[in-house]
């Protein structure tokens, strides 16, 4: 409790100080305008405004509440966001103010802030909703000859709870899917955000996509209900017993440490499929087995690994050059919402943040799908949803 209590604390502060910096600089240039007046009063309003979003339940039983709840943390961040850049900017104006800059380097922070806002509400209006398929072709060693140009969908992170009930976008993904004809779909975890009944309005319309080899999935952290206040760790349990109920209702095949083979053509040829449940790090526990489901199979097979964290790939699959895995599908990044071309903030915190990696040797790449959701902030900057269709050739 102390940490959160500590942000909103430090959140209030920043904010009171952002304002009073904008109001005693409103009063010093227009002392005789109505502007000083109106800077203090929305000021004063976005005190009550955060206010009522503190009080608001973060983990409420209504999901109505937390679209409200996201909602306003949005709008607040799309509006201070800015105004601290223009703060700062300014800020150095009034450093340079001897020089006699202060007034354009104050225009310049007014402009990127506007800049700042609209890109923002831009990600949140419209770019959350796009789509975006980027093709790859993987070359695989001793690929079977059946699969010789056997392509591969991958989404990921869908999160529907953050649509709600509202099945627009999901359908134009599935739709766009669909369109690009591809022999499998796989789908690399967080299907929800807290709880399984979030995927209720959405199973229909997932059970659409459509593959000669099926849909193939595994389970992401917000799969197992830990961002839910259950009474009892049994009632987590059946939450998570309900979600993979619906898999099964969406004609969907879902791998727990465990694999699956498709046999092509000719029946000597396969290709394994094998995948993990979540490999997840502190505070939340680990379920992936690796080591139990790689056991399984035949070290000489063409396999394919699903994982959720790119980070297991990390740990435990790119520095082992005793696995043989030629192709490691993972999500779970998002990107963090943010990304311009191949710079993202994500990086600070995960080394493989999105699109194509490889192992020292070379011979286990991984992917990282950026995913189709969104979590918390409802914004996607340039980190447009993605759906990646992989084409495998003989290397």
């Amino acid at each position: 409790m102390r940490l959160p209590l500590l942000l909103m604390l430090s959140t209030l502060l920043l904010q009171v100080s952002v304002d009073a910096y904008f109001y005693f600089l409103a009063l010093r240039q227009r002392p005789q305008s109505q502007w000083p007046k109106w800077v203090l009063r929305q000021g004063v309003f976005f005190l009550l405004y955060m206010a009522v979003f503190i009080l608001l339940p973060k983990r409420s039983d209504n999901d109505l509440l937390l679209h409200i709840s996201m909602w306003m943390g949005f709008i607040y961040l799309s509006i201070y966001f800015p105004k601290i850049i223009a703060a700062l900017i300014s800020l150095i104006g009034l450093a340079l103010r001897r020089f006699g800059f202060q007034r354009k380097i104050n225009i310049l922070g007014a402009m990127i802030g506007l800049l700042l806002f609209v890109g923002m509400w831009y990600g949140a209006l419209v770019n959350r909703y796009s789509l975006k398929t980027n093709e790859l072709e993987v070359k695989v060693e001793a690929l079977p000859t059946s699969f010789e140009g056997y392509k591969i969908a991958q989404i990921s992170d869908l999160h529907v709870g953050t649509f709600g009930s509202d099945t627009t976008f999901v359908s134009a993904l599935v739709r766009e899917v669909n369109r690009l004809e591809p022999d499998l779909i796989v789908f690399t975890g967080d299907i929800v955000n807290r709880r399984s009944s979030e995927l209720l309005p959405f199973v229909s319309t997932l059970r659409r996509l459509s593959a000669p080899d099926g849909v193939i999935s595994v389970l992401g952290n917000h799969d197992y209900g830990h961002y839910y206040n259950w009474d009892t760790e049994a009632d987590r349990h059946l939450d998570v017993e309900q979600l993979m109920d619906y898999m099964i209702d969406m004609d969907w095949e879902l791998l727990t440490n465990s694999n699956t083979i498709i046999y092509g053509q000719n029946p000597a040829d396969s290709l394994v499929i094998m995948g993990v449940e979540n490999w997840g790090e502190p505070p939340f526990p680990s379920y992936g087995d690796l080591a139990t489901t790689y056991s399984m199979v035949n070290p000489k097979s063409v396999k394919i690994l699903l994982t959720h964290n790119p980070m297991h790939w990390a740990k435990y699959v790119a520095p082992n050059d005793t696995l043989k895995i030629d192709l490691t599908l993972s999500g779970h990044t998002h990107a963090m919402q943010i990304a311009f071309g191949n710079v993202s903030p994500a990086a600070m915190r995960y080394p493989q943040w999105g699109g194509l990696y490889q192992s020292g040797d070379g011979k286990r790449p991984l992917y990282v799908n950026i995913g189709s959701g969104t979590v918390a902030i409802p914004m996607r900057i340039g980190a447009t949803p993605e759906i990646t269709l992989f084409t495998l050739t003989k290397k």
